[in-house]
């Protein structure tokens, strides 16, 4: 709602010498409910929605998703409650991941709304952005990294073509995939190749749970015990810098029991590291349980809050902006959903939902969360009920 310079009031008419101050009273009034309405329209609450476990298993929705998210819109589509999703998923773009979600649950998604694992590399930018970098896991890393700005980002099966025998396995590695199988059109932003041979890599990204995890421990060995540069004896050199998106034992998928994720990975790597290299390995993950990503997710959301006020009542320098009461962060995952939300302290309240890691009839003992539901769709119908939203 917008309110012009000019504007026109239907007060009645009156005939005595009082009207001036009467009319400043009635229009004082009228604005100042005005204002009451707007802000109490105005969201004071946001949502951060995992995904795998609560919103999905594999390409399904799952716990009333669908239903669930389109109480956040109105009639017109606008979003009314600031919601994002806050995964330690990814290996594509954020843009990407949100036209998968728009098909999926049935409502308009955009990219700012999406928060990834690997999201938080961006903020590595400046550090590594002209250095060569080698990005491994599922998916595209190497696109993902381009798209946030690193200008020499190769991927870790990339890298290893370049270097012969590296990978002594990869004669009886004769699989195929749909998606190897289809080779008919260029992925999105191409990377382009670098002669890596006399290069030393300057950092390791790991976006996602990686899909060779024999050749990635070896080649990884290989470039962070050497100083970067594989199968050259650098003695004692610095090992390069080491980043995990996620850490994440488990998570829920399509198969019904849980699978290994980014953290099962990170452990199968730093043991065999450690027994090949006089110091341990050195690594810094990013992700939930990270508080950072939870302050990286309120400020999203601030983004994300709709701006109700009008020019009218703004104060100059008002932004339209304000903080939030409560920051809702409904996950399957007590060691990275509920120790995420705890990490992170007011305004963030936790809700555990059942259809994922978690499945336990009772609250989770070491991390319980401040509210335990079955699903996304029971989480969001306290939520609405809780802020008096219908």
């Amino acid at each position: 709602m917008r309110f012009q310079n000019t504007v026109a009031f239907g007060f009645p008419q009156i005939k005595n010498k009082a009207a001036p101050f009467l009319f400043q009273y009635q229009a004082s009034r009228y604005f100042s409910s005005q204002l009451q309405s707007e802000q109490k329209r105005r969201s004071s609450f946001g949502i951060a929605f995992d995904i795998d476990g609560v919103l999905l298993r594999g390409k399904d929705p799952i716990g009333g998703s669908p239903q669930a998210l389109r109480r956040l819109y109105g009639d017109s589509g606008n979003l009314n409650v600031p919601f994002l999703f806050l995964t330690n998923g990814g290996g594509i773009p954020e843009s990407r991941r949100a036209n998968e979600l728009s098909e999926l649950l049935g409502v308009k998604i955009v990219p700012s709304q999406v928060l990834q694992g690997h999201s938080s590399f961006k903020s590595l930018l400046k550090r590594y952005e002209n250095q060569l970098i080698v990005a491994t896991g599922k998916g595209e890393p190497a696109v993902v990294m381009s798209e946030y700005g690193f200008k020499k980002a190769v991927s870790l099966e990339e890298y290893a073509s370049c270097f012969e025998n590296i990978d002594p396995l990869a004669p009886y590695k004769m699989w195929t995939t749909k998606l190897g199988l289809d080779r008919s059109s260029p992925p999105l932003n191409t990377v382009p190749r670098y002669d890596v041979s006399s290069e030393t890599v300057k950092a390791v990204f790991v976006i996602s749970d990686p899909v060779d995890w024999g050749r990635d421990i070896q080649v990884l060995c290989d470039v962070l015990r050497c100083g970067g540069l594989p199968g050259q004896d650098n003695g004692h050199q610095p090992q390069p810098p080491l980043y995990f998106a996620a850490d994440d034992l488990e998570y829920q998928a399509a198969f019904p029991s849980n699978r290994l994720g980014t953290g099962a990975f990170r452990i199968a790597l730093e043991s065999v590291f450690n027994r090949i290299h006089y110091n341990p390995l050195e690594y810094v993950s990013f992700g939930k349980p990270n508080p950072f990503v939870f302050k990286n997710a309120e400020a999203m959301l601030k983004q994300l809050q709709p701006s109700y006020h009008s020019d009218y009542f703004k104060e100059p320098g008002d932004s339209g902006s304000q903080s939030f009461k409560t920051l809702y962060m409904i996950g399957d995952n007590p060691s990275v959903d509920v120790k995420g939300a705890q990490q992170a302290g007011h305004p963030w309240f936790s809700i555990l939902t059942r259809t994922g890691v978690f499945r336990g009839k009772h609250n989770h003992a070491e991390f319980p969360a401040d509210l335990v539901v079955d699903t996304v769709e029971e989480a969001v119908d306290y939520i609405l009920g809780r802020e008096c939203i219908s």
